[in-house]
């Protein structure tokens, strides 16, 4: 896990202003000097956020206790943001301390893969052969590292980790061709009952749309079907596994717009009966009446950045072949080549992304790794070739 770092307060962008306007309205609380509950929050020089509830401001240790009363509390994040998962995770430890029969969803490991995250939590597996049986590095992508503290809390604690998401290929052909064009069993890979008419919904998905152009080469109603299909899936897999566990409690982690209340919690609702308390992150000023119980507002905490090859890669083939490679890349000036295929790194073979993402999870910009590749010598003949290369 690497170092975590506090932003530059002179960069930092519109959400840390709000924060300190925030945390000026909680000053000489309990909640601003809360001590953190987990090892990694205290290692970040976690802050309790602010915690926003329409007009009312609460401190973090109130917010505890309202969340406490209920059985099910969905909190968002944005992906990227180191400071969202480090809240998610004092809040899964503070309610697991109150109810140690506790559950937590996840959006960013799909269905099919559940075995591998019962294994994981079980101790019958490590961290990097659970992340290549889920298929990690193919299907969510963002740095594994932003997530592990709370998939560590949970295997020590043996709380279940419950795969949330539809299968990625599902949800990608619903984007490029509908829900119309899904056969027979794909079909039944998904949730039968797909509420269209929740108030809201449409016309949210819709503003997303027209704000993004880059996904504008799908159409309206495929993007719409593709996200309904993500959070009917979710809702429907939290609902199940309450129902089979009836003591159990629940916490679903996923972005802010699955849990906005018309994305997940309204669909959980009229799935289980139960009314789920929704948690957001971000700038309350942007959260529509009604969308989330609580905003939390905190100040940005960074990961310390990861050591990279300078390289691009063709992930379609049977081997990790270079593209391209970055401006200024060591690779390329102590002599790889576009077409080399990697094959080892540091000793450890390396026959996938997922191999080469695992291979570089702990290294930092500066550090010297052996790169061997295998390259053509003309012909049908291959020929090897090791290089040090520092990453950067």
């Amino acid at each position: 896990m690497g170092s975590p770092r506090r932003a530059n307060p002179s960069r930092l962008p519109w959400y840390a202003a709000l924060a300190s306007s925030a945390f000026a309205l909680l000053a000489g609380s309990a909640a601003a000097h809360s001590e953190a509950c987990a090892v990694p929050s205290a290692e970040a020089a976690w802050h309790a956020p602010a915690v926003v509830a329409g007009e009312e401001r609460l401190d973090f240790d109130a917010l505890l206790e309202r969340l406490a009363e209920a059985r099910v509390v969905m909190i968002g994040e944005t992906h990227d943001r180191y400071d969202h998962h480090i809240n998610q995770l004092e809040l899964v430890c503070r309610l697991h301390q109150r109810h140690p029969d506790l559950a937590i969803g996840l959006e960013f490991f799909q269905q099919p893969f559940q075995d591998a995250l019962d294994a994981y939590v079980e101790g019958r597996i490590d961290a990097a052969e659970m992340l290549v049986q889920t298929e990690y590095y193919d299907r969510w992508q963002f740095d594994y590292r932003l997530y592990a503290p709370i998939l560590d809390f949970a295997r020590e604690h043996r709380i279940p980790l419950v795969a949330l998401n539809a299968p990625k290929e599902i949800a990608s052909k619903v984007a490029r061709e509908g829900i119309a064009a899904l056969s027979e069993e794909e079909r039944a890979q998904i949730p039968a009952r797909l509420e269209r008419d929740i108030p809201g919904y449409r016309e949210r998905l819709q503003a997303i749309y027209d704000e993004h152009p880059e996904i504008q080469d799908m159409s309206l109603e495929n993007f719409v079907e593709a996200q309904l299909i993500w959070d009917e899936s979710m809702a429907e897999r939290a609902a199940r596994h309450l129902d089979a566990h009836p003591a159990r409690r629940l916490v679903v982690l996923a972005g802010d717009g699955h849990v906005v209340r018309s994305g997940i919690p309204a669909r959980f609702t009229l799935r289980s009966g139960l009314e789920a308390v929704n948690v957001l992150q971000g700038d309350p000023q942007k959260v529509t009446a009604g969308d989330a119980d609580y905003v939390l507002v905190s100040e940005v905490i960074e990961l310390a950045r990861g050591g990279k090859l300078g390289v691009f890669l063709d992930t379609g083939g049977e081997r990790l072949a270079i593209l391209d490679f970055t401006k200024d890349s060591a690779a390329r000036q102590i002599g790889l080549r576009a077409a080399d295929e990697i094959v080892e790194l540091d000793g450890a073979p390396i026959a996938s992304l997922a191999d080469l993402k695992l291979a570089l999870i702990d290294k930092r910009p500066g550090d010297v790794v052996a790169v061997r590749v295998e390259r053509d010598c003309g012909g049908e003949a291959k020929g090897g070739a090791s290089f040090s290369v520092t990453l950067h």
